[in-house]
């Protein structure tokens, strides 16, 4: 008589850990008799054509430290449930029956779906339509509210961190204000640890609004200190001040977000004429071998999720409360985002060592900009952050480039 099986997939973006999840699951799979089968490129090797694999200890072999998938993985393709942070979209039925028949005649008991937001509201439609899943929570921005960790943070802010630590000592060498643009779509919490890890002067976070001349008058303020450089990091989905964030739309997706750095750095050095550098970590921050941290949590993730499919508790997502490892209702999990709380210990702690978010009032300190409260914004104001927004003018963009490469 053959083995059970236990299915697992990984969807959505990559990050370090994912692989060790893969071989937890596979480890404790054998242990206790099941067969484990790996589908492809997430949920699309679910449905026609079906692509799989059968993972054994063999070939998963030395995984436990590498970054990526094995399996690989995607973002995109039929079986995309969000096009934003609350904008889910049901998923075609036939796809889900044909699901339901891979499910079936592989017989599977239980699979494991590995992802973040968007990829756990697939798992939930799977779980409504009667499909076994339970859900095991990924991303680097630990933005999932049912879980006080998420695999693939401690890895995002280990890499921001050690940018931050080599940033520093070219800052001070050249006297430079340096801008590090870190991910963080919807939540801070990359740019909140790293910052403070990374010794960072200012710190500009989506949930905290911000002014130019909190920004400047931090900067004059260390020089004031005989300081003469300065950190600067930005979540990409900060907002700028006149509310809009930087990217490029896409019709019926999410906006792709990036180049916030670039515009900080500008203003800044237009602001105080001091040299601005910027560097954006983009997907260095998803690669590399996961943290002695993330690797443990990972492999608790995996073990554990194997243990809420022999305890038949489908619709579930394996969550992390310190000091132990729980569960969950995945609908709780992507109900609502996990933000950075502005009145929270870390930005308390940040604050007391004299950290900027950008948001303390322009008279607080002499070294402010003298600005008076409430002005109304004059035409030619709203045309300066105007040239600064999502819809950066093309001579706007070549005065950047040519200074970033200068």
């Amino acid at each position: 008589m053959a083995n059970k099986r236990i299915g697992i997939l990984t969807s959505g973006g990559d990050c370090p850990g994912l692989n060790a999840v893969i071989r937890g699951v596979v480890k404790s799979c054998q242990q206790l008799g099941y067969d484990c089968v790996g589908f492809l490129k997430g949920y699309e090797g679910l449905y026609d054509p079906v692509c799989f694999i059968n993972l054994t200890r063999k070939n998963t072999k030395g995984i436990l430290n590498q970054g990526g998938t094995i399996l690989g993985s995607t973002n995109k393709g039929r079986f995309a449930a969000t096009v934003g942070v609350s904008d889910r979209v049901e998923l075609d039925p036939e796809l889900l029956r044909g699901v339901q028949t891979t499910v079936d005649q592989l017989g599977i008991e239980g699979l494991v779906c590995v992802g973040g937001d968007g990829s756990l509201a697939v798992a939930q439609q799977f779980h409504e339509h009667g499909i076994p899943v339970v859900g095991v929570p990924k991303t680097i921005d630990n933005d999932l509210s049912a879980t006080a960790f998420t695999f693939g943070f401690d890895s995002a802010i280990e890499c921001a961190t050690n940018a931050l630590d080599r940033l520093q000592t070219t800052a001070a060498s050249h006297e430079r204000i340096m801008v590090l643009e870190v991910m963080g779509r919807h939540a801070g919490w990359i740019a909140l640890h790293a910052g403070i890890a990374g010794g960072g002067d200012v710190i500009l976070l989506p949930e905290i609004p911000w002014t130019w001349e909190n920004v400047c008058h931090k900067i004059l303020n260390r020089e004031s200190q005989g300081k003469r450089f300065t950190l600067v990091v930005v979540a990409e989905g900060a907002e700028l001040p006149n509310g809009r964030r930087v990217g490029e739309r896409r019709a019926g997706a999410q906006t792709h977000l990036g180049g916030i750095g670039q515009i900080v750095a500008h203003e800044i050095s237009s602001r105080v004429q001091r040299e601005t550098r910027t560097s954006v970590l983009g997907h260095l921050q998803r690669g590399g071998a996961p943290t002695t941290f993330d690797r443990v949590l990972a492999t608790q993730y995996g073990a554990h999720a194997v243990r809420l499919v022999l305890e038949g508790k489908f619709g579930e997502m394996v969550c992390y409360h310190p000091p132990e490892i729980g569960n969950v209702p995945i609908i709780e999990a992507v109900n609502q985002l996990r933000v950075v709380d502005r009145n929270g210990s870390a930005v308390q702690a940040a604050r007391a060592l004299g950290v900027s978010f950008g948001d303390c009032k322009a008279d607080e300190s002499p070294f402010a900009f003298k600005t008076t409260a409430h002005v109304v914004p004059t035409a030619a104001d709203v045309e300066t952050d105007a040239e600064f927004t999502l819809d950066l003018t093309a001579e706007a963009l070549e005065e950047v480039a040519a200074e970033a490469s200068s």
